[in-house]
């Protein structure tokens, strides 16, 4: 594995851009400048996160999200099992 995070990333199961194995080892979220822990799913190219609106859910019992526009950053917190070695 690489320490370089995926253009897009979400921690739904059902999403195409899952990735469970990267979510275990951590990826930190900057978003205008402030580091962000409520983050369900980015995407670096168009700028843009998901995060939850409050305790609000859909018909499905899953968290209603909101999308917010701007420059995003993303990086892994933790190094690959292979890199801990080095």
């Amino acid at each position: 594995m690489t320490d370089t995070p995926p253009d897009r990333l979400s921690t739904n199961p059902d999403s195409p851009y899952f990735d469970q194995d990267l979510l275990q080892r951590g990826v930190g979220i900057r978003f205008k400048g402030q580091e962000r822990r409520d983050v369900e799913e980015y995407s670096i190219s168009e700028g843009w996160i998901r995060v939850a609106l409050g305790k609000k859910m859909d018909r499905h019992g899953r968290p209603l999200t909101i999308k917010l526009t701007g420059p995003v950053e993303a990086w892994i917190e933790n190094p690959a099992a292979g890199d801990a070695d080095e």
